[in-house]
């Protein structure tokens, strides 16, 4: 395996606790040209190659057949200088190139010789059995789905049982976004070049890439990224001289008819999230007695009775169309706000209090929309939202000057003044009722002791991804146990 490729994230999450830099095309194109114009040419495809092949027979290390699928372009190169290699020691290498009537670029014509001359026979079609594929059909260039030998190519990947390792990105995935328009491989691994991509992080990337690889090809970024892979937050430990008023009271208003357990969840998280003290103002009418009876860990009050000028509000959880009358007052005077759920839907509803929101304190702000309700946000539909998850979120952020977390899988953490980060913890174990919940509790607690909007949401998302990484395998995710693992 080469010496520089480095594992970045497996099927349990994250391997280190690194932040990232991560680049899209533009910036990557960049970047490839200098580093291009510094060393001999044809330098770069050759590290990529040998680098692919190493990575490759880790593996898959008794693969008899090795379909090296290349495309006509420079990603097509790299699978060249990979199959030469794998040819020299000792494996059967399937090259696959479709026909075209654009010539190869000059870096991967020269790749393609060295393979030739190494005795790899090319083929336009692929082999009848294969043990392990190396997808370097399609790269960072594609943005629409694809079509023709590409597509026909990607299917029979697909259609077979062997491991594939992709060259890049795996081919279909929009490297900057995430998004498929189309087919895409699934890959058993993914090896980045240069630098690591926003979309193999979010929207499909994380279920398409599998195993994800970095290998630099010994070069430097120079400039500043896209977007940064977010990280565990520091461990700091309390003083011994503290006090429950030394970490912030937290206010869950929310919890309309039918909906109490949103607001529990919620209250829940917060406290063991680390807030001193947890309020509950329940929207719903009648007596409550019998919820904090057996919940003695929270307090009960109602909106007007809280001190919210001195809390961390989370507004919103099941909170029904009720939440709608405690906004203006939350928007105006909550020292800290978090807004979730219903409390966004009511927001999409009234233009008029988006001025207000916008107004508010830098740092003190934070919505936590899924896609469906970032889409009524934005005007837009979840579609449009999800083809571009970074970019949404930061119009988001833009929009209404706050912190944006945008859940989903690769959670995209907004704000107006930040780089945003992308979340690479978390699994499908979260979808299901009530993580949410959770998350913007546990994101009011540490807005409550004293991290600004943005420092919560990356610590906040991190560690509520972490949790469902580190889940036993055997034991069913439920959102009441998750609060209480925080």
């Amino acid at each position: 395996m080469s010496t520089n490729s480095e594992w970045v994230l497996g099927p349990q999450g994250p391997l280190r606790p690194t932040p990232y830099p991560l680049f899209g095309t533009a910036a990557l194109r960049t970047l490839e040209a200098h580093a291009a114009s510094t060393l001999p040419a044809h330098a770069l495809m050759q590290r990529a190659g040998l680098a692919l092949a190493r990575l490759t027979l880790a593996y898959a290390p008794h693969a008899q057949t090795i379909w090296v699928a290349c495309g006509c372009g420079n990603n097509g190169g790299d699978g060249f200088e990979a199959a030469m290699h794998l040819q020299r020691w000792g494996k059967t290498v399937w090259l696959s190139l479709p026909e075209s009537a654009q010539p190869l670029p000059a870096d991967a014509m020269a790749s393609l010789h060295r393979a030739q001359a190494a005795g790899v026979l090319i083929h336009t079609t692929p082999p009848a059995h294969w043990d392990v594929c190396i997808d370097a059909l399609l790269g960072i260039g594609l943005q629409a789905a694809p079509r023709g030998a590409a597509l026909a190519t990607i299917q029979t990947m697909q259609a077979g049982d062997g491991d594939i390792i992709a060259a890049d990105v795996p081919s279909g995935l929009v490297a900057d976004t995430g998004h498929t328009p189309g087919s895409c491989v699934r890959a058993r691994a993914t090896l980045s070049f240069l630098a690591l991509k926003p979309g193999l992080f979010t929207a499909h990337g994380r279920d398409v890439c599998g195993d994800i690889w970095l290998d630099t090809l010994e070069c430097t970024a120079l400039q500043a990224p896209d977007a940064w892979l977010n990280v565990a937050p520091q461990n700091t430990p309390r003083q011994h001289a503290s006090h429950k008023g030394s970490f912030g009271d937290v206010a869950v208003v929310g919890g309309a008819v039918g909906m109490v357990g949103a607001a529990l969840l919620a209250g829940s998280a917060a406290l063991h999230g680390g807030a001193g003290r947890v309020y509950l103002a329940l929207l719903g009418p009648g007596d409550h007695n019998a919820v904090f009876a057996t919940h003695p860990t929270l307090m009960q009050a109602s909106v007007e009775q809280l001190a919210i000028g001195r809390m961390a509000v989370v507004a919103g959880c099941g909170g029904g169309a009720a939440i709608a009358a405690c906004l203006p007052l939350l928007l105006a005077d909550a020292r800290q706000l978090v807004l979730d759920a219903d409390a966004l839907n009511a927001l999409a509803q009234n233009p008029d209090w988006h001025s207000v929101l916008a107004a508010r304190t830098a740092g003190t702000t934070a919505l936590t929309p899924h896609p469906l309700e970032a889409a009524r946000l934005l005007g837009c539909s979840a579609a449009d939202v999800q083809a571009n998850r970074v970019a949404s979120a930061q119009a988001l952020a833009h929009g209404f000057q706050c912190t944006v977390v945008l859940k989903g899988s690769g959670s995209v953490i907004a704000s107006p003044a930040e780089v945003p980060r992308i979340n690479p913890t978390g699994n499908a174990r979260l979808a299901t009722a009530g993580t949410g919940d959770v998350l913007a509790g546990l994101l009011g607690s540490l807005m409550a002791g004293g991290k600004s909007s943005f420092e919560a949401a990356c610590s906040a998302c991190y560690r509520h991804g972490q949790l469902a990484d580190q889940w036993p395998e055997r034991s069913t995710l439920t959102a009441s146990s998750l609060a209480r693992k925080i």
